[in-house]
Protein backbone atom coordinates (compact mmCIF):
# COMPACT_ATOMS: atom_id res chain seq x y z
CA UNK A 1 0.00 0.00 0.00
CA UNK A 2 1.48 3.11 -0.54
CA UNK A 3 2.49 5.87 1.37
CA UNK A 4 -0.16 8.62 1.76
CA UNK A 5 0.51 12.42 2.90
CA UNK A 6 -0.74 15.84 2.45
CA UNK A 7 0.78 17.67 -0.59
CA UNK A 8 2.49 19.92 1.52
CA UNK A 9 4.68 17.46 2.67
CA UNK A 10 5.44 15.96 -0.59
CA UNK A 11 9.27 17.23 -1.35
CA UNK A 12 10.20 19.57 -4.01
CA UNK A 13 10.37 18.11 -7.59
CA UNK A 14 8.37 14.47 -6.33
CA UNK A 15 5.38 13.59 -8.48
CA UNK A 16 2.61 11.96 -6.31
CA UNK A 17 -1.08 11.30 -7.22
CA UNK A 18 -4.15 12.40 -5.74
CA UNK A 19 -5.91 10.34 -3.20
CA UNK A 20 -8.61 12.38 -1.74
CA UNK A 21 -9.06 16.11 -1.01
CA UNK A 22 -10.52 16.95 2.86
CA UNK A 23 -12.53 20.05 2.32
CA UNK A 24 -15.74 21.45 2.38
CA UNK A 25 -17.85 20.97 -0.67
CA UNK A 26 -16.99 24.47 -1.82
CA UNK A 27 -13.09 23.98 -2.14
CA UNK A 28 -13.67 20.54 -2.91
CA UNK A 29 -15.41 21.74 -5.77
CA UNK A 30 -12.53 24.74 -6.98
CA UNK A 31 -9.50 22.02 -6.21
CA UNK A 32 -11.73 19.77 -8.98
CA UNK A 33 -11.92 22.50 -11.52
CA UNK A 34 -8.29 23.43 -10.99
CA UNK A 35 -7.44 19.52 -11.56
CA UNK A 36 -7.53 18.16 -8.94
CA UNK A 37 -8.89 15.00 -8.89
CA UNK A 38 -8.60 11.61 -7.57
CA UNK A 39 -5.55 10.00 -9.54
CA UNK A 40 -4.33 13.18 -11.35
CA UNK A 41 -0.66 13.64 -11.10
CA UNK A 42 0.84 16.43 -8.80
CA UNK A 43 3.87 17.72 -8.85
CA UNK A 44 5.72 20.22 -6.27
CA UNK A 45 7.37 22.66 -8.21
CA UNK A 46 8.31 25.10 -5.35
CA UNK A 47 7.81 25.27 -1.33
CA UNK A 48 7.95 28.64 0.16
CA UNK A 49 6.97 29.83 3.38
CA UNK A 50 3.26 30.89 2.71
CA UNK A 51 2.54 28.71 -0.27
CA UNK A 52 3.61 25.84 -3.00
CA UNK A 53 3.99 26.17 -6.22
CA UNK A 54 2.50 22.87 -7.93
CA UNK A 55 1.98 21.86 -11.40
CA UNK A 56 -1.32 19.59 -12.39
CA UNK A 57 -2.10 19.00 -16.24
CA UNK A 58 0.79 20.96 -17.52
CA UNK A 59 -0.48 24.07 -15.07
CA UNK A 60 1.39 25.76 -12.44
CA UNK A 61 -0.68 26.84 -9.55
CA UNK A 62 -0.23 28.26 -6.27
CA UNK A 63 -1.99 27.07 -3.61
CA UNK A 64 -1.56 28.12 -0.05
CA UNK A 65 -0.45 25.84 2.77
CA UNK A 66 -3.64 25.82 4.12
CA UNK A 67 -5.35 24.47 0.81
CA UNK A 68 -2.45 21.92 0.27
CA UNK A 69 -2.91 20.24 3.52
CA UNK A 70 -6.15 18.97 2.47
CA UNK A 71 -5.25 17.17 -0.67
CA UNK A 72 -3.95 13.97 0.29
CA UNK A 73 -1.44 12.35 -2.15
CA UNK A 74 0.36 9.32 -2.94
CA UNK A 75 4.22 9.33 -3.99
CA UNK A 76 4.29 7.57 -7.56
Amino acid sequence: MPHVLPLTMMPEGKEGKVVSINAGQGLKRRLVEMGFCEGSLVMVHRSERGALVVVVNGIKYALGKGMATKIMVSET
